[in-house]
């Protein structure tokens, strides 16, 4: 497909990628454009692929999406436990530790998504937090 991609192709991709590794390498595989796409949900919520995985907690769809080159960002950093990241983007830019993420979740909310994977980074957003 060249161009533009189709709603009928984006907002399908990012729903799966709430919950299913399987239709998202399906389509992905069928329509490589849909690695980094966004979709509005609706009043500014944009939401990739990656960030549908990384709040829902979905370490494995995250992975493969990254494998395939999507563009990592704090919500997925934290979720994956990738304290590195997550103190480097607080550094750059504080103000990022209350920033909305999709459908307004929060920082700390992606990293509790992490489970144990995320452990550390959950700590350190509390700290910083209380």
């Amino acid at each position: 497909m060249s161009g533009t991609l189709q709603a009928d192709l984006v907002k399908p991709f990012v729903y799966h990628a709430h919950s299913s590794l399987e239709r998202v390498t399906e389509m992905l595989e069928a329509e490589p454009g849909l690695l980094n796409a966004a979709w509005d949900w609706g009043g500014g919520d944009w939401e990739t692929a990656l960030g549908a995985a990384a709040h829902m907690g979905r370490r494995d769809i995250a992975l493969y999406l990254l494998e395939q080159g999507a563009r990592i960002d704090v919500f997925a950093a934290a979720m994956l436990g990738r304290l590195d990241i997550v103190q480097a983007v607080l550094a750059a830019g504080p103000q990022t530790l209350h920033a909305p993420g999709p459908h307004t979740i929060s920082l700390l909310a992606h990293a509790q998504a992490g489970g144990d994977d995320a452990a550390e980074v959950v700590r350190y957003l509390e700290a910083l937090l209380a």
